[in-house]
């Protein structure tokens, strides 16, 4: 029982009179005591009444009328007594204090019992702080390797209050350790996949669905001798093995270690048990995700071409990315279609939708779009039976799709689009052009309205050239405009590599932060074949668009510096001279933009060939120019520096050409 004393202090005369119980709570005997405040003090270590003083001196100068104060008082079996004192100051008229009354209490053991509490409440909010970042964080894993970086990860151990971990599921009759975590644990690796079997505390722990505590290893291993290689190996000194079960069901089981041995309190334990609680559950979400994301994505591959055909005079390259969303996969696709007569069709579209359904329609569409074209009719012909076929299934569902026959022997492509973004160019020289191809209204959507017209737009592959189709998965991204995403698109591809399979890598690099957006991808990169000719007779092919008026320049000092690499540097003005005329000619007079050829031509009298092809089928006339008329020369320079010059038919239009050179041969 706690002794309570009281005192009477007399400041004037320095004495202090203190009742028997009092003198016990300070640790003094009543026969011994001599009235002197230092005496009564005389067991208080230095520091602590050093405090007393401060306590009792601050409360006189301020005027107060009473103050408070716990103390530790030392006693004779080494044990400390903590004490309570409680006094009123009693002043005279002048407010001066003369007399200090009060009372002195043990209250050790309300002390010890406020501190373990107060411990206590530290442990239990540091175990509720443990539960809710592990369900935090947890809460954040949609697949089973998002669980593993959550608790292998920065702050994972912390999180568990553990110093390491080891995670195993069962599969296929064994239990396979997904996941590893802490110091030394690496020594373990031969455990990894074993039979589920008995021999090991963590099998035996899945097999009988109860927990494992054991605050020492010495004792573990008399249990599972097994474990004795490692013992001396791991920094150690106590686990806990607990199974992994959601809806009664046992997915594995986790080992939680611990540097420090420990009996394992029931708090310890029962806190133990719920963050094993909180990783099955969390397990469990993540494979039921991961088998729906194998069936959904498992489903979408069937509908999509098992291989990509090789096509001579080309190199064709696809990328597929599927969303991450559980079975919420979406409808875009891709096709490579031979055709007849040596050319190709190729298509990339967009079924409206992310969902199983949209993946059906997909594929429905799909071949269907693939008979069309192998039938060999016209891409605008193409598109509007796929719209009737997509308007006549019992879907709402529309799609959106560009799609190009292509010859690689002429590199002529007639592409068509059906309210699906356009493709981009990337020239020899490395330019990106975006060329405007005329569209139509989605698929299914045009059947509705009665307006299938898909008007078809003729571009030119010259070699070497690359022709890039996407869905918009690849350049749209939530609360940015998609020609931002365009734009990133073109600068991604002129910095890349020329080949059509190392572009689509480079592209997929790129561009992966963007993909995990949520929305499926498909990537097709088509380039033809270049044509270098031969050490002996270089050549080099350029498209130049009739838009673009930097081309033309850029045509030029392409002349002069092939001709500089080439040895032929003495030709190199003439050649420049006749192949802004050329092209100026093509781009004024004509409706479409050319294709420039600059070649050598053999032995015995090396010269230079240049022939500008365009689509127009009026050939050049000569004109009699005046003196003073800015147009009608071009005949003429070509008669002044040309050794030989020509116009001859080529596919829809024609070819001017010209050799550059000695004048007679040898």
């Amino acid at each position: 029982m706690n002794r309570t004393g009281s005192f009477d202090w007399d400041l004037d005369a320095g004495s202090i009179d203190v009742d028997s119980a009092g003198l016990l709570v300070f640790g003094q005997e009543p026969d011994a005591f001599d009235g002197l405040p230092a005496t009564l003090v005389r067991r208080l270590d230095q520091q602590e009444r050093f405090r007393l003083d401060d306590v009792i001196r601050d409360a006189l100068r301020s005027g107060r009328s009473s103050y408070a104060a716990h103390f530790r008082i030392d006693l004779d079996d080494g044990s400390e007594q903590w004490t309570h004192v409680q006094a009123r100051i009693l002043r005279d008229s002048e407010d001066r204090a003369h007399r200090i009354v009060g009372i002195v209490r043990d209250v050790t053991s309300e002390v010890t019992h406020s501190a373990f509490m107060m411990e206590l409440e530290k442990r239990r909010r540091r175990q509720t702080d443990m539960v809710e970042r592990s369900t935090h964080a947890l809460s954040r894993a949609v697949t089973v390797d998002d669980v593993t970086a959550a608790l292998t990860g920065p702050g994972g151990l912390a999180r568990l209050g553990a110093d390491g971990l080891a995670l195993g599921l069962v599969e296929n009759g064994s239990l396979n350790i997904i996941a590893l975590s802490g110091e030394s644990l690496d020594v373990l690796d031969d455990l990894r996949v074993r039979r589920l079997e008995p021999g090991l505390p963590l099998h035996e722990t899945v097999l009988s669905g109860r927990p494992l505590f054991s605050g020492g290893f010495q004792q573990l291993i008399r249990g599972y001798p097994e474990l004795a290689p490692f013992a001396d190996r791991l920094p150690f000194r106590a686990a806990a093995y607990l199974p992994l079960v959601a809806q009664a069901r046992t997915l594995g089981g986790m080992v939680l270690f611990y540097r420090r041995s420990t009996a394992f309190t029931a708090d310890e334990r029962n806190l133990a048990l719920g963050l094993a609680a909180i990783v099955a559950q969390s397990l469990q979400r993540a494979i039921l995700f991961d088998e729906e994301r194998e069936l959904a994505t498992g489903l979408q591959a069937t509908m999509l071409p098992r291989r990509i055909p090789a096509i001579e005079g080309g190199e064709i390259a696809v990328r597929y990315h599927s969303a991450w969303s559980g079975r919420q996969v979406g409808g875009d696709w891709y096709d490579v279609i031979p055709l007849p007569r040596g050319r190709v069709g190729i298509v990339v579209g967009d079924v409206q939708g992310h969902d199983t359904h949209a993946a059906a329609i997909m594929g429905q569409l799909r071949i269907a779009l693939r008979a069309y074209a192998g039938e060999g009719h016209a891409p605008s012909t193409v598109l509007a039976r796929a719209s009737r076929f997509l308007a006549e299934l019992d879907t709402e569902r529309f799609a959106t799709c560009t799609y190009a026959q292509v010859d690689l022997g002429t590199g002529t492509v007639r592409a068509v689009r059906a309210g699906h973004l356009g493709p981009l160019i990337r020239h020899t020289d490395g330019r990106v052009g975006v060329p405007k191809v005329r569209g139509g209204l989605p698929l299914g959507i045009a059947s509705v309205f009665g307006d299938e017209e898909y008007p078809e737009t003729r571009l030119d592959l010259v070699p070497g050239e690359t022709l890039v189709m996407c869905t918009d998965g690849l350049v749209e991204e939530p609360g940015t405009d998609i020609g931002q995403g365009m734009e990133a698109l073109a600068d991604a591809v002129g910095a890349g590599p020329p080949g059509a399979e190392a572009l689509a890598d480079h592209l997929s690099r790129r561009f992966w932060e963007r993909w995990g957006a949520g929305d499926d991808v498909a990537l097709l990169v088509l380039r033809r074949s270049p044509d270098p000719g031969t050490p002996r007779a270089p050549r080099i092919h350029q498209y130049i668009h009739q838009a673009d008026p930097q081309g033309l320049s850029e045509a030029r000092a392409v002349v002069r510096r092939a001709l500089r690499d080439w040895g032929m540097r003495e030709w190199a003005d003439d050649a420049e001279l006749l192949t802004g005329e050329l092209l100026g000619n093509v781009l004024l007079h004509t409706e479409g933009g050319a294709v420039l050829t600059l070649e050598v031509l053999p032995e015995p009298v090396r010269r230079v060939r240049l022939a500008v092809q365009d689509r127009s089928s009026a050939w050049p006339r000569r004109r009699t120019p005046g003196e003073a008329a800015t147009s009608g020369r071009g005949l003429l320079l070509l008669d002044a520096l040309a050794a030989r010059w020509g116009v001859e038919p080529r596919g829809e239009g024609k070819a001017v050409w010209c050799e550059i050179g000695p004048r007679t041969r040898a």
